[in-house]
């Protein structure tokens, strides 16, 4: 009797090839011709190294050479003997290659002795949430190895053959099974899908976390015909094989125009399925989340604390969250999806994060949601003419910074080009060009903003100008941005110089340092970076300048001034382009852990008392890292109340990392006093007073009688919640 189930419960239907052994280079053109035709996986097994010809090769070795030649089509390799590849090796030569891949790998184990101990071991490994990996096991066995590297995307596990033992042991613990239908007895296969359900089920999993793979003749193969085997039989991927009876090539482009199309197109109606995931998995899923109740769009992006991609999306660069869902929406359609999940969940914390660098660790959270918006980075160029660009919030500066290089652009951003767009635009943007073309919120134009109750709205000087006013500097608590347009500068090469000092004493070199900035000419940005002072009261200084001109003897001239602060232990100057800065440091991964701990404050100048008060701070012990950003210069040229970001008289930013929040505080407060303001970007206290500070009151009264306009149910509360004012007061114009 038919299954008279939905096809490929859980599963949407894959179409495959399965490639012939023998000759290397055949099997690379035919999945190459596979992916133009349209095939969702090509399939490598591990015995396709032994042809009759001696022309075989290396199998991992040919799927390595398919991942390069190829961008869409998933790679399977199949028949592994963990006897012969070692699980722990496999694991990281996997991982490795589905991050070349793009997350397109899956695994077929042969089912050998010891399988349930090597998929312990490839799970372990792959999962990077962990600090170490044990398995106590008797075939294999792990001892506080460390995990890694991640895999790309959940890679999927699965068993192939037909022997009952191997088809047990796939139902307990794979992500599949891979088996055959011989259509001379047919019988044989629904035995063992029948066995691979009760097999599941015993151990205490739905039939549906099991992708199940078929491979059938493709030999005169009809699309009616393959879709009638899926459906009898349940398929989740139909995998097509090649015969002897012709040249492979000729039997591929002999299939029906669009076959793996028209498969899908004569199967039965039914709903998109859902990702089923195993149940070790949602095991771990946090109380309090309709994980169920995701919505379909959300749903195969979504990482959950047992998925094995968790472990890359729970922490921030410095902050080490847990949270109990992330959601990644790849269009704004999709961001309006996950507000509405994150309104049904009033109860949790909801961090929004776009490169999630941020020193304040809002973008992450525990036990909560996070809406990632890292797949929204599309860079356009609007009107060449007017320099209006357009950039999404989960782009990286780097990325900015390289898309605008070519037309002689840029935009100042901050120190660091592995940060996201969305905080940073949404806070100020203090960066290197910043005395020059000042902060990077005073370039916007427009931004795109999901409300809170769901709606799209426009924001600019003319439309929805109060909200305008308020995302520049205060942003994260209106909406989540899905948008920017920015108007750009024309910039020629810079000078970029790393200056290092050996300070013997730091309060009369940030006085000496702070009369030097305030000296220079707008072209020059300087940082400052110290750390903490050794026993004599001795410290390194490192300046980082940026000098707007590509003149050397107009370089050195305006760094002259601060060469002469301290004796010189090292130096670097350059001339080079913006990007090449942003892009100066790579990638580091974002596996924080612990909560960052930071303060941060605005400064008028660098008074004497206020250097004496960072000395002592920097002897105390209590930080490990403290920097001064220049401001002025075109920072002042905006009006302090253009937009949220009210304190433009400020000419210096000061930011302290530490380890201990109390300690920090206590070694902090003496700064307080000649302190104007607070860039929120960089602090890491929640209290009403750190409020006060970032914001002068009209300003802050207003963000309130805003926020209780747009957001009444506080949906956007985790980072730095403006709470709303509620008195009857009326908003100003």
């Amino acid at each position: 009797m038919a299954d008279t189930r939905q096809p490929a419960p859980g599963h949407p239907v894959l179409v495959g090839i399965l490639l012939p052994p023998g000759d290397p280079a055949e099997a690379v053109e035919l999945a190459v011709a596979s992916e133009r035709l349209g095939y969702d996986l090509v399939i490598v097994s591990d015995d396709a190294g032994t042809g009759d010809d001696g022309t075989g090769a290396d199998s991992w070795a040919t799927l390595a050479w398919i991942a390069a030649r190829t961008e869409r089509i998933g790679l399977v390799a199949a028949g592994l003997d963990v006897t012969l590849r070692p699980p722990a090796v496999l694991a990281r030569a996997a991982a490795s290659l589905d991050l070349l891949a793009g997350g397109r790998v899956t695994l077929a184990l042969r089912p050998t002795a010891g399988a349930a101990d090597a998929v312990a071991v490839l799970r372990g490994l792959w999962d990077t949430a962990a600090r170490r990996a044990y398995h106590p096991g008797s075939h294999h066995r792990l001892a506080g190895a460390e995990p890694g590297p991640a895999p790309a995307h959940d890679l999927a596990v699965w068993f192939g053959g037909a022997d009952p033992a191997g088809v047990e042991v796939a139902g307990k613990l794979a992500d599949g099974w891979l088996g055959a239908l011989d259509p001379a007895a047919p019988e044989e296969l629904a035995g063992q899908l029948k066995l691979l359900d009760e097999a599941a089920t015993r151990a205490g999993r739905d039939p549906r976390e099991l992708r199940r793979a078929v491979t059938v003749s493709g030999v005169r193969a009809q699309p009616a015909d393959l879709a009638a085997v899926v459906t009898e039989h349940a398929v989740g991927a139909l995998i097509l094989r090649l015969d002897g009876t012709a040249p492979r090539r000729q039997q591929l482009d002999e299939f029906p125009a669009g076959l793996p199309q028209a498969i899908r197109q004569a199967l039965p109606a039914a709903p998109r399925p859902r990702p089923m995931r195993r149940a070790d998995v949602r095991a771990k899923r946090r109380a309090g989340i309709d994980y169920d109740g995701l919505p379909a769009s959300l749903a195969d992006t979504a990482v959950e604390p047992g998925d094995l991609g968790y472990g890359r999306a729970r922490a921030t660069y410095l902050r080490g969250g847990a949270p109990g869902l992330v959601l990644r929406p790849r269009t704004v359609g999709e961001v309006v999806d996950a507000v509405a999940f994150a309104r049904r969940h009033p109860h949790l914390p909801l961090g929004v994060r776009s490169g999630g660098h941020g020193v304040s660790g809002r973008s992450t959270n525990d036990g909560g949601l996070v809406i990632d918006l890292v797949a929204l980075d599309r860079i356009e160029i609007l009107d060449e003419a007017s320099r209006l660009v357009r950039i999404g919030p989960g782009a990286r500066w780097k990325q900015v910074a390289t898309a605008l290089a070519p037309y002689g652009w840029a935009l100042s951003s901050g120190d660091y080009g592995g940060v996201g767009v969305g905080g940073l635009a949404t806070a100020g943007g203090i960066g290197f060009l910043a005395r020059k073309h000042g902060l990077t919120i005073d370039h916007l134009r427009a931004v795109e903003l999901v409300l809170a109750d769901g709606s799209l709205v426009r924001a600019t000087e003319r439309d929805n100008a109060e909200l305008f006013w308020a995302v520049r500097g205060a942003g994260a608590n209106f909406g989540i941005a899905v948008a920017f347009e920015f108007v750009v500068d024309e910039v020629a090469d810079v000078g970029w110089a790393q200056l290092a000092f050996q300070v013997a004493d730091p309060a009369a070199f940030l006085v000496d340092f702070g009369r030097a900035v305030t000296a220079a000419p707008r072209e020059t940005t300087p940082f400052l970076l110290m750390g903490p002072t050794a026993g004599r009261g001795e410290t390194v200084a490192q300046v980082m300048a940026m000098v707007a001109s590509d003149d050397p003897a107009e370089v050195v001239a305006q760094l002259q001034p601060f060469a002469e602060l301290a004796p010189l232990v090292q130096q670097q100057v350059v001339i080079v382009g913006y990007a090449a800065v942003m892009n100066m440091f790579p990638d580091t991964p974002h596996a924080g852990r612990g909560e960052p701990v930071a303060r941060s404050g605005l400064a008028a100048a660098l008074t004497p008392q206020l250097a004496a008060a960072s000395a002592d701070l920097l002897a105390s012990g209590a930080v490990h890292f403290f920097q001064i950003r220049s401001l002025g210069g075109a920072t002042t040229d905006v009006g302090h109340d253009a937009m949220a970001y009210s304190h433009r008289d400020a000419g210096f930013q000061l930011t302290a990392l530490g380890g201990n929040d109390q300690r920090l505080d206590r070694q902090w407060a003496p700064l307080r006093p000649y302190l104007i303001g607070s860039y929120l970007s960089f602090e890491t206290g929640t209290g009403p007073d750190r409020l006060a500070e970032a914001f002068p009151p009209a300003t802050l009264a207003r963000l309130r009688r805003l926020k209780i306009e747009l957001d009444p149910g506080n949906l956007f509360r985790d980072n730095f919640n403006l709470t709303p004012d509620r008195a009857p007061t009326r908003r100003q114009p």
